[in-house]
């Protein structure tokens, strides 16, 4: 057991201090467009208090630096994007129902709403019907009159995810080391597409101009392969689109890894909680499917982030060379497992070796591991517990969940 340090003493008061935003911390890229707008910005001054001055600052500094980043996303793609009744980013203009009949669609029809499709995510069992908002209603005008007409339904709107976290690029080195394994690996991954210097077993577009090479999705990629992964399945959820990674198109592409025959799914992605997500989780799940996810990059002290907070989602956070914390690391309802998010090498779309950081890509080590126990026949669950080095508070913790996992894993040798 090792005594926790000043950063994960930190870690641990600002877990325990709920705020109604999504932080990032100093050094860390922020993916523009998460939420921290005015709403939720207001109540993160009352939620820090008790904390020491420098942090309760850096809280409010990044909320209001969220609350920028958000607003200019907006601003830059009205034309596909606005926020939602609860202050979130997402597609413009649509909303989602699960659980409608053919009446409830008739009678929303006479108040002006559209049927855009029917969305059939046949490997899910899941009907999702697309309803284009009436010109001049916004989204969230739009889902209060919709749960006035519908309300034995589940209305969602089409809700944004982002890349767990960004990178950061240092001078070209020596590939990460590889795990090499002489069975069958399997893995899907949810993300936007690895270039061609990552190859893959399968590549299928669930956006605008999708696939299309990204630098986050060719580092996932780049560390699945590298780590004994024979067989990646990438579902790119991006593409060019301003408004990719939305709750639908994640949904879809769970339902395409299903149909794949794929048993582990890694998603480095985080977003607010949404039903139709929810929905397809739960169904990929009761096919069997192991779902990992990062739990973000946007510190202690954020809401908990989806879809790592997901029942069932195995829930992965960071650590740096010397085995802390990432004080970065968001926070799922649940947490299982921490791998090497820092100190960490994968390749950039271009096929250039990086040093790269972030929960985004601890989860993809995980999922690895997961891979090679399900390929040896074995019970995943009991064989990473096996592996799994206990740090922190003695046995599962808030900090390091049920322990660290391939801890040299992506280190530069």
């Amino acid at each position: 057991m090792r005594r926790p340090n000043l950063i994960m003493t930190a870690v641990a008061l600002l877990a325990a201090t709920p705020v109604a935003a999504q932080l990032g911390l100093p050094g860390v890229t922020v993916p523009a467009g998460m939420p921290a707008t005015q709403p939720l910005l207001d109540p993160i001054v009352g939620g820090v208090d008790g904390l020491g001055t420098q942090l309760q600052q850096t809280a409010v500094r990044l909320a209001r630096q969220r609350q920028t980043a958000i607003d200019r996303l907006v601003r830059r793609n009205r034309d596909v994007i606005e926020l939602d009744a609860t202050g979130e980013p997402a597609r413009r203009g649509e909303l989602l129902l699960l659980d409608v009949d053919a009446a409830g669609l008739a009678r929303i029809k006479v108040s002006g709403f559209t049927i855009l499709a029917v969305e059939d995510i046949a490997d899910l069992g899941i009907d999702v019907s697309r309803i284009g908002v009436p010109r001049g209603m916004s989204l969230a005008e739009a889902q209060r009159e919709l749960a006035v007409q519908l309300p034995d339904t589940v209305i969602s709107a089409d809700n944004l995810h982002f890349p767990a976290n960004g990178l950061s690029a240092l001078p070209s080195i020596a590939s990460a080391s590889s795990s090499q394994v002489a069975i069958f690996t399997s893995v899907g991954m949810i993300d936007g597409a690895p270039g061609t210097s990552v190859p893959v077993a399968a590549t299928k577009g669930f956006a605008k101009g999708a696939p299309y090479p990204s630098n986050h999705g060719s580092a996932v990629a780049s560390l699945l392969k590298n780590n004994g992964v024979t067989h990646i399945s990438v579902a790119d959820v991006y593409g060019n689109d301003p408004a990719g990674g939305n709750a639908l198109a994640i949904a879809r592409a769970l339902g395409w890894l299903a149909g794949q025959g794929t048993k582990v799914v890694t998603i480095s992605l985080v977003g607010p909680k949404n039903s139709v997500l929810a929905r397809a989780i739960s169904s990929a799940q009761a096919k069997g499917i192991v779902i990992i996810a990062a739990v973000g990059n946007d510190g202690p002290a954020a809401p908990p982030a989806y879809p790592a907070s997901y029942d069932g989602v195995v829930a992965v956070t960071g650590v740096d060379g010397r085995t802390r914390p990432l004080i970065e690391a968001g926070r799922a309802l649940h947490l299982d497992y921490s791998a090497p998010g820092a100190d960490v090498y994968a390749a950039n779309a271009k096929g250039k070796i990086i040093k790269v950081r972030g929960t985004s890509f601890a989860a993809p080590l995980v999922a690895a591991r997961a891979a090679l126990a399900l390929g040896n026949g074995r019970n995943w669950r009991a064989q990473l517990d096996r592996e799994a080095r206990d740090l922190g508070p003695k046995g599962h913790d808030a900090l390091y969940g049920r322990g660290l996992l391939c801890g040299a894993c992506g280190r530069r040798k």
